[in-house]
């Protein structure tokens, strides 16, 4: 399938009213151009996509669970809204899926153990509240490893999720199942969770736009308890820079920091023109690109990809200094990364089950992390987080002299479905955490991130890259995002299924 659509720098097409694809081809911002336009309802994209679902997902496992007859009535309020010129928001009526670890009030949130199956939220997580207020409609939740604590996507109560560019492999994880999704065209837009590369990593094997905001730019409020207290947060997925950018809008109240927009917000109904801010491209910024961590082997289809990125960006007139990964992330990755997320499991599992927690309902690898936590102690954690302390102000020093950084997002391409990770990686062992050492950093300090599709490997199998910003870069990093997708686009690229 190809998009014979000439896309424009903000992700829209020339040729929208009489586009020969599918409605659930179209972005967020095409859908929403449609419905303004009055060649498109949402009730119609949404019966396209519910269409696709019925297709497409017995081949992925990726819907664990849907609300397809209480959208189709969303749907049509959605309609009779844009024929009033009254929408809720530019995205009123654009379906969406939820990661499985964030409440939407009557949808089951196991959080993909055996120990969540019969949670049903009260409420919506707020992430989820403003979505439904700006008139998004939630389709269905997507599935997850167990407590979303691992790089792929499979669990006891569910089962695998599979890549749709190869069924034979994994889509990554935690947010496997919200990629999966995006990539096989069920919806334009996912939200998934990012603890320590969880939307970045996926989207890179799919080849996707996965933003990580920084901290406190998407509140959280009304979610499962924290695992990785003040590092995950909640980010868009999506396939264009454009859908990215304005449902992050969305997610984080109207406004980015450092935004000079309006923030994607509509004038007070009634409306009849919807505008769709464009992204302001940057002046030349200072790059340094990070290939390797010394000492951590990266796939050498990733490393060519990546590098020809570093080139793409010398390209648009930025400058590019290449330099290796400060020592300190790979001690992050080694000694900090390991306490925070075992102790943090083990104290969820206490803190909410107590002595009635069941350890046969989990698995060994999640039991052996619980039992790990367990036997830490507050020294440990104490230096785990001084540790992470010197690696925020190591940071902070690199960020005054380079705008952005550049980094690989995952080191392994996909690996198959049911294995947790890959036992090699360029021909060399590496253990659970070897594919994911670029991400993790991001979240304990803090920091936004995007990632961008680079150019795939020889078969076809996406490869991506992240763009790290200082706190407050969420702006800039859009601007740089829409200039690179603007020079190199992507989301002609569907797979085949």
């Amino acid at each position: 399938m190809t998009n014979a659509d000439s896309a424009r720098p903000d992700g829209t097409s020339s040729a929208l009213a009489t586009s020969p694809r599918p409605a659930w081809q179209h972005s967020a911002t095409e859908l929403s151009l449609r419905f303004a336009a009055g060649t498109l309802t949402p009730v119609h994209a949404l019966q396209s996509i519910a269409d696709r679902l019925a297709a497409v997902n017995p081949l992925l496992n990726a819907v664990i669970s849907e609300r397809l007859a209480d959208a189709a009535l969303e749907a049509e309020a959605s309609t009779a809204r844009w024929r009033a010129g009254m929408p809720l928001s530019a995205f009123d009526g654009v379906p969406l899926t939820v990661k499985d670890n964030i409440p939407v009030q009557g949808l089951p949130c196991t959080w993909g153990s055996r120990l969540y199956a019969g949670y049903r939220p009260e409420r919506d997580e707020l992430a989820v509240e403003r979505l439904r207020a700006a008139g998004m409609i939630v389709i269905g939740k997507t599935n997850v490893p167990e407590f979303t604590l691992q790089g792929y996507t499979d669990n006891l109560v569910f089962g695998a999720t599979v890549n749709p560019w190869d069924r034979a492999m994994t889509p990554g994880g935690s947010s496997g199942g919200a990629v999966a999704c995006v990539a096989a065209g069920i919806g334009p837009v996912a939200i998934g969770t990012d603890g320590g590369g969880s939307i970045r990593r996926p989207c890179s094997h799919t080849g996707l736009v996965g933003f990580k905001p920084g901290e406190g730019t998407v509140p959280r409020e009304q979610g499962l308890p924290e695992i990785l207290p003040g590092m995950e947060v909640i980010g868009p997925i999506t396939r264009t820079v454009a859908d990215a950018a304005a449902v992050l809008r969305l997610l984080s109240g109207g406004s980015l920091p450092g935004d000079s927009l309006p923030g994607g917000r509509l004038p007070a109904p009634p409306c009849t023109n919807i505008e769709h801010p464009k992204l302001v491209q940057p002046a030349p910024l200072r790059i340094v690109y990070w290939p390797e961590f010394d000492g951590d082997p990266v796939d050498p289809a990733i490393a060519a990809s990546v590098n020809e990125v570093a080139d793409m960006l010398a390209g648009l007139n930025h400058l590019v200094d290449t330099r290796n990964g400060p020592a300190i992330l790979r001690d992050f990755n080694s000694q900090a990364w390991p306490v925070i997320s075992q102790t943090g499991l083990a104290a969820t599992l206490q803190a909410t089950f107590g002595a009635a927690l069941d350890d046969t309902a989990m698995t060994p690898a999640l039991q052996a992390m619980a039992t790990a936590g367990r036997a830490l102690s507050a020294i440990d954690l104490f230096n785990a987080h001084a540790l992470v302390r010197r690696m925020k102000a190591e940071l902070s020093a690199c960020f005054a002299t380079a705008d952005l950084l550049l980094l690989p997002s995952a080191a392994a391409l996909p690996w198959p479905a049911t294995h947790s990770h890959p036992d090699t990686i360029a021909g060399l062992p590496v253990g659970p955490r070897g594919h994911a050492v670029f991400t993790a950093f991001v979240n304990a300090a803090g920091l936004p991130a995007i990632n961008l599709p680079a150019r795939p490997d020889r078969t076809g199998m996406p490869i991506g890259f992240q763009l790290v910003g200082p706190p407050g870069a969420e702006s800039l990093l859009l601007g740089l995002a829409a200039q690179y997708e603007a020079a190199h686009p992507w989301a002609h690229r569907w797979p085949a299924l």
